[in-house]
């Protein structure tokens, strides 16, 4: 007689069975630890129902989201009074989660001491045993990736799938003693403490960059002078030099003024300015093609040698749409957050969009290429600043013609350009190993418990 093999049937104990769903008894790795809990052996249900008033008087806000890094973000504090739903609280040393999203990693702990705030019954909140587990060590398994795994298992739903407080109880963890949990929690946070200097390091640099190019140009710090007198409230503007009424216009970004000795051109000198389009999203065939087509949240500081969207030929002759040459540069006119004022540079040829202004044909006798796009990420804050409009402020080709770039002789643009390249070679070195540290946290972490 043949004997039976399980190759193709996992076999589950009756006993272990509480949902007749496929997924829930299926994986394809299975996870085996030292020593397991549920974890419903070590959280503890928490919820405790609060007033708008009651929030209101102790100045406590309501969630907003937890996003998939397992961030917590809360609404504004005055959004209490429209507020529609009942709320309750979570206090400090809690690890909550949101049902919709647990299983992209929307779980968050609010450690010892920090204030509490309001939830709807879409974020379970729990306390947990501190004499058992840490809240740090809890936190780092809920959000791994095995852990992940183990709730792709748990959901309902098909639209917004979500997992249940119940089913979320259920899942089992590893859970070595506080000694062993406290030496792997450290270990990790010390790994993302060295790529955080990382991260710091390459701000200051960025900082460097900036300083020399001032130091450069002469750029100086506007000092406010004889206090008490007319020109502490109010800047005077020499009439000579407005090219446009409005009290925006003529304000000095940054308290800095500048005093160069060399020559000033405005953009429109240099270069030719233009601008892109969008091709109508209607005509499935204006997309999908094999011409690079850039949006302004592409626009990063960056050289672009791909884009997320590609467009056809017949979306270039149907719309205002334009391709450029390779080594343009590229200002975002406006977008989100804090895209206005970015810029970049062509690593192909491409187009662009109606909100990214684009520098071609740069007169290579009178400023570099490399020089210009150095001038102008330094000039970030200041071209901000000359936006105008008051939902969201954009800025406008003309604007960015006219803008006065400070011309250097050629030999030392070059010298700009060498020193700048060096310490952008020492910040990308940076950025590359913070995420190898980085990787090597979680890795390592994972490794040691899941192993």
């Amino acid at each position: 007689m043949q004997e039976l093999t399980n190759t193709y049937l996992k076999l589950i104990p009756f006993s272990d069975i509480n949902l007749w769903d496929v997924k829930r008894y299926y994986t394809t790795s299975e996870l085996k630890f030292k020593k397991v809990v549920t974890l419903r052996d070590i959280l503890i249900p928490y919820r405790k129902p609060i007033s708008k008033e009651g929030l209101i008087k102790n100045k406590w806000q309501i969630i907003s989201k937890i996003n998939f890094s397992g961030e917590l973000f809360l609404r504004p504090f005055e959004e209490i009074h429209s507020y529609k739903g009942n709320v309750n609280l979570v206090p400090e040393n809690a690890i909550i989660y949101s049902k919709i999203n647990v299983r992209h990693g929307c779980i968050y702990f609010h450690e010892e001491g920090l204030v509490p705030f309001g939830v709807s019954s879409e974020y379970p909140t729990f306390k947990f045993d501190e004499n058992r587990i840490s809240g740090k060590f809890l936190h780092k398994i809920l959000r791994s990736s095995a852990f992940k795994k183990l709730l792709n298992n748990k959901t309902t739903g098909i639209s917004k799938a979500r997992v249940k407080q119940d089913e979320f109880l259920d899942i089992q963890i590893p859970l070595p003693s506080l000694i062993e949990q406290e030496i792997l929690v450290n270990t990790y946070y010390q790994k993302i403490e060295d790529a955080e200097f990382l991260s710091k390091q390459s701000i200051d640099l960025g900082g460097e960059i900036e300083k020399y190019l001032f130091d450069i140009l002469g750029y100086q710090e506007n000092k406010v002078q004889n206090k008490n007198k007319l020109g502490e409230y109010l800047q005077l503007v020499d009439y000579s030099t407005l090219n446009k009424w409005g009290v925006e216009q003529n304000k000095t970004p940054n308290n800095l003024n500048v005093t160069s000795s060399f020559e000033f051109r405005k953009i429109k000198e240099l270069c030719t300015v233009s601008s892109g389009g969008t091709p109508s999203r209607a005509r499935s065939e204006y997309y999908n093609g094999n011409i690079p087509w850039i949006k302004t949240g592409e626009v990063i500081n960056d050289i672009i040698y791909d884009t997320e969207e590609k467009i056809t030929e017949e979306a270039i002759k149907n719309s205002s749409a334009k391709i450029y040459p390779k080594d343009s540069l590229i200002i975002a006119m406006y977008g989100q957050g804090l895209t206005r004022g970015r810029t970049a540079k062509l690593g192909i040829d491409a187009s662009t969009n109606q909100a990214c202004a684009v520098l071609f044909n740069i007169d290579n006798s009178i400023i570099l290429t490399d020089f210009l796009w150095a001038y102008l990420i330094g000039e970030y804050h200041r071209l901000r600043e000359m936006a105008s409009g008051n939902n969201q402020p954009n800025l406008n080709a003309q604007m960015i013609k006219d803008y006065p770039v400070i011309i250097p002789p050629i030999n030392l643009q070059k010298e700009v350009i060498e020193k700048i390249k060096l310490i952008k070679s020492s910040i990308v070195k940076n950025k590359e190993l913070k995420t190898k540290i980085l990787l090597e946290a979680e890795e390592g972490f994972e490794k040691a418990i899941f192993s």
